[in-house]
């Protein structure tokens, strides 16, 4: 009798994923993703700011300027439409932005070596090491902004309808000041080196561009902190009242 032959082993493969999954677990989707949204809410973040230089002409100037984001859209959408949508495509891209991060974060520190990566940490900046807390900070202010001067929660004396007065008076309790100080500092750094990622992940990495890159940066992050952390100084010292 003859031996019978062994048996071929089994190749088990892996199951084939959707092209479009794969590109989406990838790094360079993840980073191309956090580019996207982050010139979204780079552009709110400026607009918001611009738009509540308003208060500095009084309360008839910033309520109006609040009345058209109400009626924004009118009359082809009811009012809030245009600011639900608006509100609703940020809040998208803030979940996107901060889970991409989260992600990419997550694949850096499997891919590289402790050593490296402490190096990288060093070599990064004081903005680069302070992105995680910073954005956990910036979330918390942001859900406590919206519910303070959109709901009137934790407010002193809340009047619907009456923007400016909201804006003044929520500000005169010095430790929701002081928060929003803290908050706008972080947003600053947070702005500083997520610009300068952001033009990495787009490409825009040559040894010619980078001042200009750099110059930007700084400039939009200054810009906006100034304007940010204006408002609540200028109801302390009494500017506005």
């Amino acid at each position: 009798m003859t031996a019978a032959a062994p048996a071929t082993p089994t190749v088990q493969h892996p199951p084939r994923v959707p092209w479009i999954i794969g590109l989406y677990r990838s790094a360079i989707a993840k980073k191309a993703i956090m580019a996207v949204t982050g010139i979204f809410l780079f552009g709110w973040i400026f607009l918001h700011m611009l738009g509540n230089l308003k208060v500095y002409l009084g309360p008839e100037h910033y309520n109006e300027y609040a009345r058209f984001l109400i009626t924004m859209g009118a009359p082809l959408l009811p009012n809030k439409s245009a600011l639900i949508i608006v509100r609703t495509l940020l809040l998208l891209a803030a979940v996107f932005h901060i889970v991409a991060a989260t992600q990419l974060t997550i694949m850096n520190r499997k891919a590289r070596p402790v050593a490296y990566r402490e190096r990288e940490y060093v070599a990064g900046g004081y903005a680069a090491r302070t992105m995680r807390w910073g954005g956990v900070i910036i979330l918390l202010f942001v859900i406590y902004h919206i519910a303070h001067l959109t709901f009137g929660k934790f407010h002193p004396d809340f009047i619907e309808g009456d923007v400016y007065h909201n804006f003044v008076t929520g500000f005169q309790v010095w430790w929701v000041s002081a928060f929003y100080v803290i908050a706008n500092l972080a947003l600053g750094m947070h702005l500083y080196h997520g610009l300068w990622s952001m033009f990495n992940s787009l490409g825009l990495n040559h040894p010619g561009f980078n001042p200009w890159k750099r110059a930007f940066a700084t400039v939009f992050a200054i810009v906006v902190t100034a304007g940010n952390v204006s408002f609540p100084v200028a109801v302390l010292i009494g500017i506005l009242r």
